[in-house]
């Protein structure tokens, strides 16, 4: 059953790892508006021990203008437990969880989360949880996975990770079924969906970004992690509805109403039939364009502080 919840605003999701003081402190710079704090793949294990202890300081540095923290953790359960012991704290917003296996691996994470939630004097649920689905295994349990526990709101497929479990290219073409497949997942639960329809390893020609960006949300993708500054401003911007279409969006309710109030069902406007779906889908985007602009309200009022 699909949950009836908010959620959060998370167009773009910017990995910063947590050892890097330069990158650290600059982050709150770059408009993101998640900053996640890295402590699997950027950390070298020699180096995990002391990572996990910088976290709490981190997160209050990168969130100084507004961005919400997510810190995404490792595997396996003895790393992950740690990790989470120095990441539950009232900075941290989220847990991205890696190589996530199953509804009873997520259930067992929330019940630590839980604990620690309530013995840090912390409102319980605070904590989010992004599911990444990095395994073929994993992949036919997306549906369980996703609806497994309340905190989580949004989940991907780690495409690097997961090509690799499948013997396969982490090319769009050959990632494009399960990327489908997980979005239709993620909407099945009412979370989100992260991620590009196509691979974001390479980055330099940002035109050809941009409109790989712009067919991504196309798919239904909300927001997507950033590996580059440069890539955190079209990110944001393409998955923003734009002031046209929320007017369009408007233009599209206000006429339903009027057909409604004349005992219709339908209506035609620039030569398409209007119905229910149709305007569902307005009453959708509209709702995600008054987010976008709160929070973007919210943010500028950080940075001025």
């Amino acid at each position: 059953m699909k949950r009836k919840r908010e959620l959060p605003v998370w167009r773009s999701l910017m990995y910063v790892p947590v050892n890097v003081d330069k990158f650290v402190d600059k982050a709150h710079t770059r408009g993101a508006d998640v900053i996640q704090l890295d402590l699997e793949d950027s950390i070298p294990p020699a180096e995990k021990d002391k990572a996990r202890t910088l976290v709490g300081q981190a997160a209050a540095k990168v969130r100084r203008s507004g961005a919400d923290v997510v810190v995404r953790i490792n595997r396996p359960l003895s790393l992950a437990v740690r990790d989470l012991e120095h990441s539950i704290c009232p900075d941290v917003n989220g847990i991205a969880v890696t190589k996530v296996d199953s509804a009873s691996h997520v259930r067992l994470l929330d019940e630590l989360v839980s604990e620690l939630e309530q013995k840090r004097g912390m409102k319980a649920g605070h904590t989010r949880f992004i599911a990444m689905i990095e395994t073929a295994d994993a992949f036919f349990r997306i549906h369980e996975i996703a609806h497994a526990c309340h905190r989580i709101v949004a989940c991907n497929i780690g495409g690097e990770d997961f090509a690799l479990d499948c013997n396969m290219q982490p090319t769009g073409e050959a990632l494009f079924y399960p990327k489908q497949h997980m979005i239709i997942a993620a909407n099945s639960a009412g979370i989100i969906p992260l991620g590009f329809i196509d691979s974001v390893a390479g980055f330099g020609d940002w035109d050809n970004f941009r409109r790989m960006v712009r067919r991504s949300r196309d798919f239904g993708f909300m927001g997507a992690g950033c590996i580059h500054p440069g890539q955190v401003r079209i990110v944001n911007e393409e998955y923003t509805p734009t002031a046209e279409e929320a007017d369009y969006a408007r233009k599209l309710i206000q006429m339903d109403k009027e057909a409604a109030a004349a005992g219709r069902g339908s209506f035609s406007l620039d030569g398409k039939m209007i119905d229910i779906p149709v305007v569902v889908r307005a009453e959708k985007l509209l709702k995600r364009f008054d987010a976008i602009r709160t929070r973007e309200a919210r943010t500028l009022a950080a940075m001025k502080s």
